[in-house]
């Protein structure tokens, strides 16, 4: 009888080149979002598979925005499915000049993958590629079906992407492991909500000369809006017994893996100011200001709530516009430890790393919410140089890829009950 778990890491390890080169690859496309077009880097991913045997079905969300869906196996009614999720965006790569090489080089240098997307998420994207196309090249036997699904929006919001396929029904599963970016040994199994809103502040225009005497500026308006908004932070959460335990357990994991002090993220309202719009001219006094702010909401608190406390305290100062929301929103929400997928991941890093594995909750939000909402039980594990993501000179480790790469195989054979 065949061993596949052993067979299978060893051609992972034989293949280690392979992994890399499609890890690279996948950077060189500049699928930056926005603008979002994600046909190029689809194209490539589905000539790919169709070399190992896999054919893939194209759903347009819009012209520009493919997702893609490729199974492996054939499940009965009632059995079992493991979507495998990534996404094909990433952010933008910003000022050239502040990077130390070409953002879309996909060039590997001193252990490191480099370039946009390599840790946020095309080397765990590239993972579960490889992953499924190995498991094709191999025959490996699945009691189920194994579907990778490749999504073409999660930057901006994530709409065209998991949630525009979930709602139409175009996949299903019974579990889901999503290639976003963690720490080696600690997948993330829940993630705070978020509360994404913007307000547009109206004043009254005059000749720059005369401010503070004539004229009423809406950025100074908006100013005190700011500063009020600090106040989210002080809401209190009623948090519920179930989660308290996690809480703590990803305070102390943040505590030793990154600075104490991001812990407190975990049981607070956190803001950010991320964007203001206002005036026309210097020498005008501003006549409008919009402020666009990421509130991200801890468990026991609801974002409706923090919508209308904002609100509240906009009115405080005197600012009575609507709060309109946009890209993220939604309850923090998560997938606990006992769920076969989390206890077959977690062991699977164990095996493959050694050492020490368990799950802990990150306080950014992902797909993850919208597989959840379908009551499909899901969790993160991808590699990553966890400071660079979003950053300049973004990059992921040799190492995590290459281990990342056996979890999925692992997982999806543990998951999936290969040979039996």
């Amino acid at each position: 009888m065949t061993d596949w778990k052993k067979l299978v890491l060893e051609e992972i390890d034989k293949r280690q080149d392979e992994l890399l080169e499609l890890c690279s690859r996948l950077i060189q496309f500049p699928s930056e979002n926005p603008p979002g077009d994600s046909r190029d880097i689809s194209q490539f991913i589905m000539n790919y598979l169709k070399e190992a045997g896999i054919e893939t079905t194209v759903y347009e969300a819009e012209p520009k925005m493919w997702n893609l869906v490729s199974d492996y196996g054939s499940p009965e009614a009632g059995g079992k499915r493991l979507i495998f999720c990534g996404h094909t965006d990433v952010v933008p790569a910003g000022d050239l000049s502040r990077w130390d090489f070409d953002p879309f080089c996909g060039e590997i240098r001193d252990g490191y993958l480099l370039g946009r997307g390599a840790s946020d998420m095309k080397a765990g994207l590239g993972g579960l590629i490889f992953t499924v196309a190995l498991l094709s090249k191999l025959g490996v036997p699945l009691d189920g079906c194994l579907s990778l699904l490749v999504v073409p929006d999660e930057e901006t919001g994530g709409h065209l992407g998991v949630p525009w396929m979930l709602e139409r029904k175009h996949i299903d599963g019974t579990a889901a492991v999503i290639a976003e970016p963690s720490g080696p040994q600690n997948p993330t199994i829940g993630q705070k909500g978020s509360c994404w809103f913007e307000f547009t502040v109206e004043g009254t225009p005059g000749h720059g000369s005369l401010q503070p005497i004539a004229g009423e500026s809406a950025i100074l308006k908006a100013a005190r809006g700011i500063e009020a908004l600090q106040q989210l932070w002080e809401i209190k959460p009623d948090i519920p017994e179930e989660v308290k335990e996690i809480i703590e357990i990803s305070k102390r994991y943040v505590a030793e893996e990154r600075t104490p002090e991001y812990g407190q993220a975990f049981d607070h309202v956190t803001v950010n100011i991320g964007t203001i719009q206002g005036g026309t001219k210097v020498n005008v006094v501003a006549d409008r200001c919009t402020v666009q702010v990421d509130s991200r909401v801890p468990f026991g608190v609801d974002y409706l709530d923090v919508l209308a406390r904002a609100k509240e305290l906009l009115a405080g100062v005197g600012i009575h516009s609507e709060l309109k929301q946009f890209g993220f929103f939604g309850n923090a929400n998560w997938t606990p430890p006992t769920t076969d997928i989390v206890h077959d991941l977690v062991e699977s890093i164990a095996e493959v790393s050694g050492k020490e594995a368990y799950g802990v909750l990150q306080w950014a939000t992902s797909d993850a919410r919208a597989f959840r909402k379908y009551d499909i039980p899901v969790l993160q594990y991808g590699p990553a140089e966890l400071p660079t993501i979003h950053n300049f000179n973004e990059k992921a480790p040799v190492w995590q890829i290459i281990q990342s790469a056996k979890v999925y195989a692992l997982t999806a054979l543990k998951y999936l009950d290969a040979g039996k």
